[in-house]
């Protein structure tokens, strides 16, 4: 047995020397030790950060005396060893990815990529199901959704070799041949100059003619402006009825005059789609039953240039809609039949007779929502609607044609019943005073606090409210550009999609950018502010998105989804919602989610399903807060070639 040595106070110093020289080497020992594990773990680590999927991350729970607090690692955009790469980079000879069979893991459900008949499919305005409904007054052309059972779960196919749109603004004359393979127009409406093909550059060409503009649509918008005034910002948001391939509001646009354009699905063969090719504004849609998704006192501006609409019949409904989203002392601008139909009705082959009547039905119902005929000049004609409804009513206890509609919310759009009735305007103390109250002129009335927020008919929203949102989105926008600096980038993104916009502030704070945004207040949303976004100067439509919205695939660059899962949980499946985004989304688009960060864990599992590239990172205000940001980029990949195509290429 071993003699241990026990110092006394007296060998303190000798004890001190002799445990020094008898413990240095096993100290060593474990130095070494550690600092070769912690080596290899900062290597195992590195190596890691370098080969693992975008944006994998380890939820983590912290638990206090009263709270729990779920936080994910590696979320700061600034300490990412891997970020997103949001660049675009593929070219039409870049290999097809459209296997889609290969398991990420064994818990990760895969969405396959649908058949390439799929790759126009917009799922309620599908062109089968629609011969199963009314054709009178076109019902069969709204709105009709498939069941749930009836849901793809799959991913729509771009056509093979489809590119990346031109750059904003060439986009607005050119788009690739691949991306919308129709030359039906181009045939159809040759005469027009809509549109042409140039086969060496495999490209449409967009003259910026129409049916009734052969002059181009500069020239047709400044004859126009010598009608009204275009250029001092009182006329900011327009409606075009039956927009064909949208030139008109695609050269308003350089007049700061926003428009939303219109059409059924496939009167003329993929003219939304081109459209919305072209980095303009459209919407699938059609006037026949059913109200437009727009709130009432919307628009400054209505067009309808030859768009076949019958005006003057079913007791003229249509105009009594257009009415409706018509803000007070707003236009309705009519070109084609039936005006100036003594010098046109042999060209249209239609008899005198049958032109007059419909002018005069046209006329008709006009008079009888009050409006004031301001001009009928060459081949345009313009009414204006009155700025309240004092001097109307008058007459209307002698006339009662058509009554005023009952007491109902005349924002109220989606699935709702068009009536014949006149929807009146907000109560008014003199004559001369706006209905609603006045708006500011462009671009003033973007940050001026909203008649409907001055006045308090938006539940919970006061004008301090109002300007917190404002400061708010510009602070999350700049955060934006610091984790997606393409966001910053002229020409990378054109076409954007706000899924649950509130304010609208999103868009007002890019509003600077070549950018246009679709806002979209879901119908679920606790309170209506999409009037509110109209009254700023910006567009948008109701939706449900529990169901499809009413437009091409690959319509968006980038799409905001803020609070869209909190909102529908437990109303539809969270997978639905966001393979209708992947497929109104462009190959190589960006997506920002905001929500809960349990909410973004679920969906980044299905998007990595979807083969997205993701990447959650902290909120804008750090790391302690449960709300989260994920973006995602859509990865490139198209249908693979039919055989004519491997031919030819």
């Amino acid at each position: 047995m071993a003699d241990y040595y026990i110092p006394t106070s007296k060998h303190s110093t000798t004890s001190s020397s002799f445990l020094k020289r008898t413990n240095v080497a096993p100290f060593l020992f474990v130095a070494f030790l550690c600092s070769l594990a912690y080596s290899l773990g900062l290597w195992q680590h590195t190596h890691s950060a370098t080969t693992s999927n975008l944006g994998q991350t380890i939820p983590c729970t912290t638990t206090t005396a009263n709270t729990t607090t779920t936080t994910t690692s590696s979320t700061n955009p600034r300490h990412s060893s891997a970020p997103l790469d949001f660049s675009s980079h593929h070219s039409a000879d870049d290999d097809d990815d459209t296997s889609g069979t290969t398991s990420l893991d064994d818990t990760i459900k895969v969405y396959p990529p649908c058949d390439v008949k799929y790759s126009e499919y917009t799922p309620c305005e599908d062109a089968k199901r629609s011969l199963k409904f009314n054709r009178d007054r076109l019902i069969y052309r709204e709105r009709h959704c498939p069941a749930k059972e009836e849901l793809l779960k799959c991913r729509v196919p771009a056509p093979y070799g489809y590119k990346n749109p031109f750059k904003w603004p060439a986009s607005r004359d050119l788009a690739w041949y691949a991306n919308v393979p129709h030359k039906e127009l181009t045939v159809e409406k040759a005469v027009q100059n809509w549109i042409r093909y140039e086969p060496e550059g495999h490209r449409f060409r967009f003259p910026g003619g129409g049916t009734m503009f052969p002059n181009g649509a500069d020239a047709y918008i400044d004859d126009i402006g010598k009608l009204i005034n275009l250029k001092d910002g009182s006329v900011r948001t327009a409606i075009d009825t039956g927009c064909g391939v949208a030139s008109w509001g695609a050269y308003l646009l350089s007049r700061n005059i926003l428009t939303v354009s219109f059409a059924p699905r496939d009167s003329h063969e993929a003219q939304v789609q081109f459209a919305l090719e072209r980095g303009v504004p459209a919407l699938i849609g059609v006037l026949a039953s059913i109200r437009l998704p727009y709130p009432s006192m919307a628009f400054d501006m209505a067009h309808c240039s030859r768009c076949l609409i019958p005006w003057g019949q079913h007791g003229g409904v249509y105009l009594m809609e257009v009415d409706r989203v018509l803000r007070p002392g707003g236009y309705w601008i009519l070109s084609g039949p039936p005006i100036r139909w003594k010098k046109y009705w042999k060209g249209w082959q239609r008899t005198q007779e049958d032109l007059n009547a419909e002018q005069t039905s046209i006329e008709s119902v006009a008079n009888s929502l009050c409006w004031n005929k301001l001009v009928e000049q060459g081949d345009i004609a313009i009414w204006q609607k009155p700025i309240n409804h004092l001097h109307c009513k008058a007459n209307r206890k002698i006339t009662q044609n058509p009554p005023l509609c009952p007491a109902q919310d005349p924002d109220t759009a989606w699935y709702t019943r068009m009536d014949s009735c006149l929807t009146p305007l907000p109560e008014v103390s003199g004559g001369q005073e706006v209905a609603g109250g006045e708006l500011a002129k462009w671009p003033q009335r973007l940050n001026e606090v909203p008649p409907r927020i001055s006045r308090g008919t938006v539940e919970g929203v006061t004008a301090e409210v109002f300007q917190e949102d404002n400061e708010l989105w510009k602070r999350r926008v700049s955060y934006y550009k610091t984790v997606n600096n393409q966001l910053g980038q002229t020409g990378r993104y054109r076409n954007l999609l706000d899924m649950n916009a509130y304010l609208g502030g999103f868009a007002a704070a890019i509003v600077g950018d070549p950018v246009w945004v679709m806002n979209v207040v879901p119908v679920e949303a606790k309170v209506n502010t999409l009037g509110v976004i109209y009254e700023r100067g910006l567009i948008g439509t109701y939706q449900n998105w529990c169901e499809a919205m009413s437009t091409y695939p690959r319509t968006y660059d980038l799409i905001h989804a803020d609070s869209v899962f909190t909102l529908y949980k437990n109303r539809c499946e969270m997978e639905d919602i966001l393979l209708e985004m992947d497929r109104i989304l462009r190959p190589e688009g960006s997506v920002i989610f905001r929500d809960d960060v349990d909410v973004l864990v679920k969906v980044k599992r299905v998007i990595d399903g979807m083969k997205w590239d993701s990447q959650i990172v902290d909120h804008e205000d750090g790391p302690l807060k449960r709300e989260k940001l994920l973006f995602a980029v859509k990865v490139y990949w198209t249908a693979p070639a039919s055989p004519d195509q491997q031919g030819s290429s």
